[in-house]
């Protein structure tokens, strides 16, 4: 019986060291990728947005989801990203993520056509693989809450994906803190075995092209200057001259758009 022990309690401790350290290489992989705050992360074409249920367990607003959808309108109007990728779970007729949040995202004045839907990003492993195999995408913004965003940018750092993550808020209470604490540790454990073991994706299918826009730039400066050595041409300013103000002294160009350059 002591010997049955012995062997159960080693097995626990075995299990409690796996899940410490997944979580440990999981939250190292994320260091220097995760952003609080829209002005000091870098652009990007695609903001991948990570679905969620907009209703919680109580019925109630989900807070998860309202702050998703609010932190990619922060990124879209700052010029951080310039379409939306909504991955989600739509298993059933009945339910469907990637729709809901999209509805949100327009009723809050981001153009329908600047959104695109992935249906078939029932969990993180799924949307990650799946934004790379088949919207074609090597490089995005990951949008939701923290300790989602780290386990993303793990998946992303082992399928060469050069990613960074936006943080929505996570206010919520206590006790779903400690929920989600537990949960996403084990979350990580299988997203490690995932990669190790070389799991693949629920459903793959046709390459799905994303149309990025292009940004229309204005220069500020449209005198043409008269080359060196050439006493013919006379300097001649364009009626469009944008003049630069004073304080100005950043960047040669403005953007159309709010877009990053």
């Amino acid at each position: 019986m002591k010997r049955l022990f012995k062997i159960l309690f080693l097995l626990c401790l075995i299990g409690i060291a796996i899940v410490v350290w997944c979580s440990y290489i999981v939250e190292k992989s994320s260091r220097g990728k995760l952003f609080n705050n829209v002005n000091d992360i870098p652009c990007n074409d695609v903001g991948l947005l990570l679905g969620t249920n907009p209703i919680g367990r109580t019925g109630r607003p989900n807070i998860y989801y309202v702050h998703r959808i609010q932190a990619v309108v922060d990124l879209y109007k700052a010029g951080k990203i310039k379409v939306v990728l909504i991955s989600g779970d739509n298993s059933h007729r009945s339910y469907n993520e990637p729709e809901y949040m999209k509805k949100d995202l327009v009723s809050k004045g981001i153009p329908a056509d600047r959104i695109f839907l992935d249906y078939a990003g029932f969990r993180t492993f799924d949307s990650m693989i799946r934004a790379q195999k088949v919207f074609g995408q090597n490089s995005f913004t990951i949008i939701s809450q923290k300790f989602h965003n780290q386990r993303a940018l793990y998946i992303c750092q082992h399928l060469g994906i050069d990613a960074v993550a936006f943080n929505a808020k996570n206010t919520i209470s206590r006790y779903w803190r400690i929920r989600m604490y537990f949960r996403e540790k084990l979350a990580r454990t299988k997203a490690v075995l995932d990669i190790l073991f070389g799991k693949k994706p629920h459903f793959l299918g046709d390459p799905i092209p994303i149309t990025i826009p292009k940004d229309t730039i204005i220069p500020k400066d449209t005198t043409i200057k008269k080359p060196a050595g050439d006493s013919t041409m006379k300097k001649l300013t364009a009626d469009t001259t944008a003049k630069k103000p004073a304080s100005d002294t950043t960047s040669n160009y403005s953007i159309f758009s709010n877009s990053c350059l």
